[in-house]
């Protein structure tokens, strides 16, 4: 089996069986995300600690295979970090999702997360699809600043 099978198997399993695929309520900060393009619609909710942690993270939604696998990880990979944290690896998972940073390489504070995410790290050569596994994320971050609702456009 390839490597490109495999991660096509794991964004599949993702898509199927998302993780933290649920409405958290009361969520301390939350955000919906859209992407006019191609229809993909997602909430991400988060509960954030007083001291900058993240308890919990989940999200709701429809979208491709792509977005819901990406909003899946996003969810397992950020669990238990602090917010300066999920920033950080939102930066360097969209660096690697648009072709700047190979997740082989041993550079930035992110590579033990990005290992994990690095089923996305050919979307670059289709840019269409770039919007889709960033989706979630950028939903993520928005949620981050207290803004409600995010547009891939």
């Amino acid at each position: 089996m390839s490597t490109q099978d495999l991660y096509q198997q794991v964004i599949i399993e993702h898509h199927k069986k998302p993780r933290n695929f649920r409405k958290i309520e009361p969520a301390t900060h939350q955000a919906e995300g859209f992407n006019p393009l191609c229809g993909d619609h997602l909430w991400v909710y988060l509960n954030i600690s007083a001291s900058g942690l993240i308890d919990d993270i989940s999200f709701l939604g429809d979208g491709c295979a792509i977005s819901k696998a990406s909003a899946s990880m996003m969810t397992q990979s950020l669990k238990g970090k602090t917010v300066t944290e999920a920033r950080a690896i939102f930066v360097d998972f969209h660096k690697m999702v648009t072709g700047q940073l190979n997740p082989d390489d041993d550079t930035g504070g992110s590579e033990r997360i990005l290992a994990r995410l690095k089923v996305f790290s050919g979307i670059w050569k289709f840019p269409a699809r770039v919007k889709c596994a960033a989706l979630g994320w950028h939903t993520m971050t928005g949620a981050l600043a207290n803004e409600t609702t995010i547009s891939t456009e």
